[in-house]
């Protein structure tokens, strides 16, 4: 089994780990750099910094990754990253195997390979936060599609007047947002603190929180229609919420029955995996282009 060094590179930090015996540790995280040469030196620190031989460096990127090409396209919080061969870059810049997957892929295959997905065929998924990414799984792979947008169901349009998109409409930071504003009390409210106002009766909060329910159930709907998912797993913090989970599994069968899809029986469920997700995908995607026959 490799060892590797596994990178999980966000626009604030970066967490770093490494993979041997079957398990991640040694894991801690460093601020993001300003600039690629200060990254590639962080990197080069890293594949050092550890007592053991390193086989290689599996790394989870933001962006459109072209994983055969080894660039990432699109935008991030990080813009020195895009569009030049980066894999090749830090391949010979540290003399070992590079892999890199963007950050939503990472956290499906590492439902895939461990997770919540290990038993079915097709996934799809849904990771929340400021924004909204995602990632589809057909017959245990997953699908990038011809511009690498396969899984940005974030873009989805759910309001036909508005053109309002799922990102917009199912984040719990921008829900916060907006009602931060509207509530206008001089505070500034995170969405976990919106949904325990609407648990304990606040009217304001209620309205909100259904709002995002209900924009996070049509995206479902949606991806059911188009995927016909076994499961669509929920990722981001929004996930550890049981009664979210369940009000959105209890939404989505209605409104299947409503719009007589009959036949369809996605579950939704949370992932499995929370803050190791991304780092634990890209051991996966390693093994994926370097070494299948040794896929842990």
């Amino acid at each position: 089994m490799k060892r590797l060094l596994v990178l999980d590179i966000g626009g604030t930090s970066i967490k770093y780990g490494i993979w041997k015996d079957d398990e991640l540790s040694g894991t801690a995280s460093i601020e993001t750099p300003k600039t690629w040469q200060e990254m590639k030196q962080i990197i080069l620190k890293l594949t050092k910094q550890f007592d053991e031989k390193i086989d290689g460096v599996a790394i989870s990127s933001p962006g459109a990754v072209d994983t055969e090409t080894g660039i990432i396209y699109g935008l991030s919080a990080i813009d020195y990253i895009h569009r030049f061969p980066i894999r090749e870059e830090l391949s010979n810049l540290v003399k070992l195997p590079v892999s890199i997957q963007n950050d939503a892929n990472c956290a499906a295959l590492a439902e895939v390979w461990q997770g919540n997905a290990q038993a079915v065929k097709n996934s799809a998924y849904l990771i929340i936060g400021s924004g909204i990414g995602g990632a589809v799984v057909i017959d245990k792979q997953l699908k990038a599609g011809t511009h690498l947008f396969g899984g940005e169901f974030g873009y989805m349009i759910i309001d036909s007047q508005t053109n309002q998109t799922l990102s917009e409409a199912g984040s719990p930071v921008t829900m916060a947002r907006h009602f931060s504003q509207e509530k206008n009390d001089g505070q500034h409210y995170t969405g976990r603190e919106v949904f325990t106002l609407a648990d304990n009766g606040d009217a304001l909060a209620k309205i909100y929180v259904d709002r995002l329910l209900h924009a996070l159930t049509i995206g479902a709907f949606n991806l059911s229609v188009t995927f016909d998912p076994e499961v669509i797993l929920i990722g981001g913090a929004i996930s550890q919420n049981e009664q979210v989970i369940k009000e959105i599994n209890k939404r989505l069968k209605a409104l299947i029955k409503e719009k007589e899809a009959d036949g369809l029986t996605p579950t939704v469920k949370a992932c499995h995996f929370l803050d190791k997700a991304n780092m634990l995908g890209a051991v996966y995607q390693f093994y994926l282009e370097n070494d299948p026959k040794e896929n842990p």
